[in-house]
C-alpha cells in the first residue's frame, strides 16, 4: 500500500526493492529476482512441487520444476 492506501505501481516496487538492495549493500534487486527466491527457499527445504507450484501460481508443473533441479544440495547426504 502506497503513503496514500492505493495499491502500489510496478515502478514503485522496482524503486523501493533497488533503494532497499542499495542499503543493504547488494546488487540491485528486482521483483523477478524475488518471485525466484520465493521459489528456491521452498524447494531448498524440501517442499511438494505442488505445493509450490501453487504458491507461485504456476499453471504448468514444467515452470515449477527448474527450482526442483537446482536445489541439489537437498541430496546431500542422503544415502549415510
Amino acid at each position: 500500500m502506497s503513503e496514500r492506501g492505493a495499491q502500489l505501481t510496478r515502478q514503485a516496487v522496482n524503486y523501493l526493492l533497488v533503494q532497499a538492495s542499495a542499503r543493504a549493500g547488494l546488487p540491485s534487486v528486482n521483483p523477478h529476482m524475488l518471485r525466484h527466491s520465493c521459489g528456491f527457499a521452498p524447494a531448498n527445504r524440501a517442499y511438494d512441487l505442488r505445493l509450490i507450484q501453487d504458491y507461485l501460481g504456476h499453471r504448468d508443473p514444467k515452470h515449477t520444476v527448474r527450482y526442483t533441479r537446482t536445489a541439489g544440495r537437498r541430496f546431500e547426504g542422503l544415502w549415510r
